[in-house]
């Protein structure tokens, strides 16, 4: 086996939203309603909901195609950005190019907690939005290349209730997971420990569909010095995995739904080596402790049973992959974020495996067949075994350009072509 005969599926990657997304997806009664993109005096393209800004979509969030000297947080327009940001054909592109067979894309305009319809004062209308987002999601984006998108939704956080029914609806849709807050105490709800998100963690559970739950989502649980430079904030989401990891494996949670799965989405792996000795330890060595994790189990076990932690690159965390549990690890891109391997993911997860020796059979576990069993999606049923490794997807796309430009060689291009006009 070589880079060229592995099978790539991506759990972790971004979609910046297209300024046209609603058009299609709301009654004509809201459509003016819906949000939309508006370009202010700066030049800035911002999604604008009931009134509120709600968010950029650019900065770090899509530096896919620019050099490095021009990443920042500083927002921007779609025409700066790479096509495969916005533009499904051209994603589909640049997954061949990169040998990806498929891919699960987090919400960026919405959220990972669906945010900008939450924080609005018009509920109802929010809900509408709401569901015509992830209408979008799985009726364009993932529809438009059968085969190659892993549906993804989102769901009302304002309202347990509706949660339970959007995660019904979204099941009916062939959705496969939801996205959700990692820490929602740290944002002001209601924590997994309460009880209150149970409703919702049963219908996932009775509708065979994963919780996933990405970086970031736990950040305001630290309190960084004032002083602290904007590295924190790249470096340090990944470690928080930990405390999400503990609240549902030591709450209740996993005790009340024995069936539930849980993707730690970009929380990479090699955490968990230590996190899984210090548990069993705890639990081991404290006589008052009064959880059960059933018969002869330990806290180890009971994690190996529900959780899939992702990574992007994690050579240490690989050579552990024993300790962790080669099940529990799903190779993930990023795209189009500062922390993709793309256009060179192959060689970037192939040099990883190679010097952790992993054998041929542990490489396939890792990038696609764990994530396929777990989130019940098979990755055959629209395309050939044969045409889903590295080297054939690559050899479809020889035309495609991997070249990173400056924005505002990108601006010229895309305006020239159509694109990110708003």
């Amino acid at each position: 086996m070589n880079a060229e005969d592995m099978i790539l599926v991506s759990i972790d990657d971004h979609m910046i939203e297209p300024p046209d997304m609603y058009k299609k997806h709301v009654p004509a009664k809201w459509l003016d309603q819906a949000p939309k993109v508006v370009r202010n005096d700066k030049g800035v393209d911002e999604w604008v909901f009931q009134g509120q800004k709600t968010s950029t979509p650019f900065g770090m969030s899509a530096t896919v195609g620019w050099p490095k000297e021009e990443w920042g947080f500083n927002p921007g327009a779609f025409a700066e950005l790479r096509p495969g940001c916005f533009d499904v054909h051209e994603r589909v592109r640049d997954m061949n190019v990169n040998g990806v067979l498929a891919s699960m894309c987090f919400p960026t305009m919405a959220g990972f907690n669906a945010r900008t319809f939450t924080e609005v004062a018009d509920k109802n209308l929010s809900l509408v939005m709401l569901q015509a987002y992830n209408d979008w999601h799985i009726d364009e984006w993932c529809a438009a290349y059968p085969g190659r998108f892993i549906p993804l939704g989102i769901v009302p956080m304002w309202d347990v209730d509706l949660a339970v029914a959007e995660v019904h609806r979204l099941a009916r849709k062939g959705c496969r997971s939801i996205s959700f807050l990692e820490a929602p105490h740290g944002r002001g709800w209601p924590s997994f420990l309460s009880g209150h998100w149970d409703p919702m963690l049963k219908a996932l559970v009775d509708e065979n569909m994963v919780l996933s739950l990405h970086i970031g989502g736990a950040w305001d649980l630290v309190r960084l010095a004032p002083e602290a430079p904007i590295d924190h904030t790249v470096v340090i989401p990944s470690q928080l995995t930990m405390l999400t990891a503990q609240d549902l494996l030591f709450g209740p949670t996993l005790r009340r739904f024995p069936d539930l799965r849980v993707a730690l989405s970009e929380g990479g792996i090699g955490w968990i080596p230590f996190y899984l000795d210090r548990v069993d330890r705890h639990y081991q060595n404290q006589a008052w402790i009064d959880n059960s994790f059933g018969e002869g189990k330990l806290p180890s076990d009971v994690f190996r049973e529900h959780f899939l932690a992702c990574y992007i690159t994690d050579p240490s965390g690989l050579k552990l992959r024993e300790e962790i549990g080669i099940d529990v690890i799903a190779w993930e891109c990023d795209y189009p974020h500062t922390d993709t391997t793309w256009p060179e993911a192959p060689e970037s997860a192939w040099k990883e495996f190679q010097a952790a020796d992993c054998a041929d059979e542990e490489i396939h576990r890792i990038t696609w067949q764990n994530a396929c069993r777990f989130f019940d999606w098979d990755p055959f049923v629209h395309t050939r075994r044969q045409d889903a490794t590295v080297g054939a997807l690559r050899a479809a796309a020889t035309d495609v350009d991997t070249a990173r430009m400056p924005r505002a060689e990108w601006r010229r291009r895309n305006e020239a072509a159509g694109l990110g006009i708003v």
